[in-house]
Parts: structure tokens; sequence; C-alpha cells
């Protein structure tokens, strides 16, 4: 292995070592060698006679604001969190259509929504399972693996990303690829141990010096509104104790992560707030008991979470020594400091390995059916039709919102398992007043998870419980965790199409589904401090905190016209108060510059007085 200091210095060393033609394969997410990329990307914009080909998938960006009062508020949080990471040189450009010729940039999974404006990323998108991404990496003939590691004296960990790395090293051992591993230190990750830990000879090169170091991308957690928290604990009560469990990352998880966390600790509060959240008779499956035995989680995505849910108590049921196995991570800052802080016996515990072993039962089958007894795979989607297929990655346009990832092993892993569920969490309506839309739909024209692979859709109204369901049942089942704003519309939809027998009726306790029944249910634990805003913390400082509820106010007011105006003609009262005086000085609004900058003043001062 080969130790270089300067990126342009490893750039020209990999271009002596495998020709003109760089076909350079990059981890998901966080793993990714940035300044190895980004000066091989210098090379082949100033000389066209070298090929870049690159494959990868999430490409972190820093959020582009939608609007400047949006700029003004999380511009300094994102700047706390996010300013110190690298762009990668191809998304600029990219997102100008202005890639040189012979760079291309293909990705299998995009950071959910950044890239809808993007034709050329639209174009160059690979849909592909996570587990099916290796061998389309092996397919382009990849040459050179960029790897962000951690270093311990004469050994590194791949850390955050083993999830495709290790089966391309196991590829690589077999003969089935030829490609160099070129690494890059960050001294912010933590090393985790077990298949993680890999020899110095792994490496040809390796960039490791001041100049190339940086903070690691740290997405601040998102507030858990009431609408997740209900999904979250409808949820919570499917999760069997002895069992496995699979989370995505979002507010949800830390949703169903809090309320696992209550159930653990405070039975009691835990079924009268399930009880005032359910609408007639609860599911078949009801589980409230705190965790004896504990939890496993198989994983693709090792998430923050699911530290909190070992510091608990709740993740400790062991398989081969480990109570967690993880393809990836990623997270906000304090979930690496966790991990790098970690005694060893625990981080060990904490077993980092190959996205192959995580979402297939291939390989080993019989000890993976063994150990993921009780599976419980909970991923997020975004709409599902009232017969039970499911939307999570795109749009009926073609265009990808995100990508199908690992969402479909999981689905299929839990048909596969003899007592495992998929459990798919949905938002019944999103947007507010007149600008709500049903999540729920008769039919969309695009599907990531098909109707044959229904289980159970939980919405924050409930739970339905599809699996071998005829359709009359399962369209009933849904109508039953549907916004009531839109239960109608699509019960005559569904008999219209023959589907629901002309003389169906909503039950009476399913009519009452709508956000305030929600808000209502949920007050008492909110009031506890038994729903916190932030489960697993926040990156957000007191003041910004104290900010929030304002903003999101004004976030509604952008959306409805006649709330915007009410909060304007509020605004022009002469009087005054702390909570505006607060925020017109946190946005740099006390003295407005603009037209626009007296028109954002002016909402604030109106958001401030309400409440």
């Amino acid at each position: 292995m080969i130790t270089f200091t300067d990126p342009d210095a490893i750039a020209d060393a990999i271009l002596e070592r495998v020709g003109r033609r760089v076909v350079l394969a990059m981890p998901l997410g966080l793993g990714k060698a940035a300044h190895v990329c980004n000066a091989l990307y210098a090379r082949a914009a100033a000389d066209r006679s070298i090929s870049l080909h690159v494959f990868t998938a999430l490409t972190l960006q820093k959020p582009r604001f939608k609007t400047d009062l949006e700029r003004r508020f999380l511009g300094p949080v994102i700047e706390r969190t996010l300013g110190g990471y690298p762009d990668l040189a191809y998304v600029a450009p990219r997102r100008r259509g202005q890639l040189p010729p012979n760079i291309r940039v293909n990705e299998f999974f995009f950071q959910a929504g950044v890239e809808l404006g993007d034709p050329l990323a639209q174009q160059d998108y690979i849909s592909a399972n996570y587990t099916h991404a290796l061998r389309y990496i092996l397919g382009v003939g990849v040459n050179v693996v960029g790897q962000l590691v951690a270093r311990r004296g004469d050994r590194f960990s791949l850390s955050c990303n083993t999830d495709i790395t290790l089966d391309l090293l196991r590829a690589r051992a077999e003969g089935r690829a030829d490609f160099i591993m070129a690494g890059q230190v960050n001294s912010e990750l933590p090393f985790m141990p077990g298949d993680a830990d890999v020899p110095a000879e792994t490496f040809a090169m390796m960039l490791d010096g001041p100049a190339s170091d940086f903070p690691l991308f740290a997405p601040p957690n998102e507030p858990v509104e009431p609408a997740h928290y209900a999904q979250g604990l409808h949820a919570a009560a499917l999760v069997p104790d002895g069992g496995s469990l699979q989370l995505g990352i979002g507010s949800t998880s830390d949703a169903v992560v809090q309320a696992l966390i209550l159930r653990h600790r405070n039975k009691s509060a835990f079924v009268e707030t399930l009880g005032r959240l359910r609408a007639g008779a609860p599911p078949a499956e009801d589980h409230a008991e705190p965790f004896e035995r504990g939890l496993y989680a198989p994983t693709e995505m090792f998430v923050s979470g699911f530290l909190a849910l070992m510091q608990a108590g709740i993740l400790k049921r062991e398989v081969d020594g480990a109570v967690l196995h993880g393809g990836f991570f990623l997270g906000p800052r304090s979930f690496y400091q966790a991990l790098r802080e970690l005694p060893e016996d625990q981080r060990a515990k904490l077993r980092m390995t190959a996205i192959s072993f995580v979402n297939e039962l291939y390989g080993e089958e019989a000890a993976k059916r063994a150990a993921r007894t009780g599976g419980r795979f909970i991923n997020t989607a975004m709409m599902a039709t009232l017969l039970g297929a499911v939307v999570s990655d795109g749009l009926e346009d073609g265009r990808v919102v995100s990508g199908v990832g690992g969402q479909f092993n999981f689905v299929t892993q839990a048909f596969a398992l003899d007592d495992a569920r998929s459990i798919i969490t949905l938002g019944a309506v999103r947007g507010a007043g007149k600008a709500a839309r049903s999540n729920l739909l008769w039919r969309y024209g695009h599907t990531t998870i098909p109707r044959h692979l229904r289980d159970v859709i939980v919405t924050e109204y409930g739970v339905a419980d599809l699996r071998g369901k005829a359709d009359q049942d399962v369209i009933g089942a849904l109508l039953a965790v549907a916004d009531s704003r839109f239960q109608e519309e699509l019960r005559r939809q569904a008999v219209d199409a023959g589907k629901l027998p002309k003389t169906y009726e909503i039950p009476a306790a399913h009519r009452d589904n709508n956000p305030e029944r929600i808000a209502r249910a949920l007050k008492p634990a909110i009031d506890a401090g038994q729903l916190p805003l932030f489960p697993l913390g926040t990156d957000f400082d007191e003041i910004e905190l104290r900010l929030l509820p304002l903003m999101q106010r004004l976030q509604t007011a952008a959306a409805d016209p006649k709330t915007a105006a009410a909060l304007l003609v509020r605004g022009l009262s002469p009087s005054s108060s702390a909570k505006a005086a607060e925020a017109l000085k946190r946005l740099d609004l006390e003295r407005p510059r603009t037209a626009q900058d007296r028109l954002y003043a002016l909402l604030v001062r109106g958001a401030a007085s309400v409440g």
C-alpha cells in the first residue's frame, strides 16, 4: 500500500496504474472517498482522453432551500452540521446538464427528492435492488473502488460502508473482479471491528493527511410530528419480544424507536396512549409487554435509533455475539461520537457486514432463519393503492424520488421467513387545508412493491393487515385507515370498479379519521414528555427550538393564502413581543432592507402573535 497526502498525487497514481479508462465504484452514502473522486474528476474534465465512469448511490448533498425565509432559519443549522463536508465535483455540472462527455455518473439510489429536477441524474439512474447492485458494478468493469475508512495503526476499518465493498472484495478474491482499492482516511469515522476490520494490503493506495480530512456528513434529526408518532405506536405493538427488527431512516423510524422504549419502560402509558389512538377493536397481533429477551437487528441501515434501543436494554438478543448486523450507517454528529466513544466490547456487538448477508437469506440460510425469528421489517412509503400495492421510490411520470434500495429485499424476506411480517408505514394524508391529498389511492401509475406482496400497512389511523386477504377485505381494511376526508370518494371508486359491493359502508368507528383526533389522542403523552419532538436529540439550539412552532406556522401559511393573509394582518399590529423580537433577530429581519424582507418580517410578527 502506498500512502499519499495529496489528492492530485493519488489521482495521478491511479491513472498510471489502471490506464485512462477509470470505472470508479464508491459506496452508498457516507463512505465515499470524496477527495479521490474529485481529483479524478478534475483530471478527466481537463483531459477528454480520460474516460471516467462513476458508479455509486446516495450522493449526499446539502439541502437547497425553497425560500429565503427557510434559508434564514435552516442555513446556520446546516452550516453547523454539514458545512465542512466536501461537495462531490460531479454534482453541480450534472445538475446544470454540463457533465463533460467523457464523464458519466450512474446511481442506483438518490437522496430523497433531491434529483427530481435533474434530468441527467434521472436519465443515468439504474433501478436495482440493493443486493443486485453488485452484479451491475461488476458488469461495467469496475477497476477502482474509492472508500472512506477509519485507521488504527496498520489496520483499517470499512466502518460506515461494509455493504457492497465486502462483496466486491470477495468477488476479487474469487477471481471474478480485478480492481484496486483506493482508500481515504477520515479521523471522525468510528473504527468498527469484525468484518469491517481489514489489513493494509487490502488497499493499493491510501489518501491520508490533514488536507483531505473533513467533518462527516451528519444530517440533523427531524422533528417527530403527531402523525408519525401515531404510526410508530401502532407499529411498536406489532413487534414481539424475542423478535428481529429492521428499520430505515427518518422521523417515522425515530417514532417507532421512542414507542418501543415507552412500551419497555412504561407499559401502562404505552397501552393508554395506544388505546386512545385506536378506533374499534385492536389488531389481531398486539404486543405491549416489556422486552425481557430483547430484539436482534438484521438491518441494512444502522440508524441511531438502534443505539438508543441498545442503551435502553431492548436491543440485546445476541446472534453470534452481535445484537445488530448492518450494512451501512448514516446519522447525526452525536451518533458518530457515541460510536467512537462506545466501549470496545459494546461496539463489537454492533457488527457491520456485507449487504448480501443482511438483506437476503441466501448463504447460511438455516442459521439466518434460526436467528431472524419474529422478524418485523419496518419501512416507509409515499403512497399505496387500495389493492395493497406500495409506492416508495418514484412517481408515475417515471421520475425517481429515491430508489428501491433494500425495501423489496425485506418485503420478500418477510414472506420467506415463517413468522415474519413486512410493515409499511405511510402517512394517510399529505399537506393541509385545501392542499391536503390522500396517500391512499385507488390506482397509481408506478409500483415499488406489487399487490401480491401486500402484508401490513400502518397509517396514523391504525393497522391494515392485508396478508392472504381477498381484495374486498383488503380494500375495506385500507379504507378504515384512510383519512376520512377522502374515504367516501375512495369507496366510490372501488365500488365503480366492481371490487366492493354497492352496499358497502365504512364502519362508523373509522369515520372520524382526522388530524384533530390524532392530536387529541396523543396530547396527554406529549404533555407528559413521553413523546418528545426530538426523541433522539437535536442539533437545534435553544432559540431555534423555541422558534420551531413559529416556522411551522409559516410553512403552513406558504401553502394556504388565507392563512398567510391572516398572519400579515396580525403582523401589521403595532404591538410586539419578546418572541417576535427573538425571531426577527435570529432570522436577520430586525431591519428589513427589501420589500420581500418587509413582507417576511410582517409574517414573522403575525406568526409570533399566535398562541
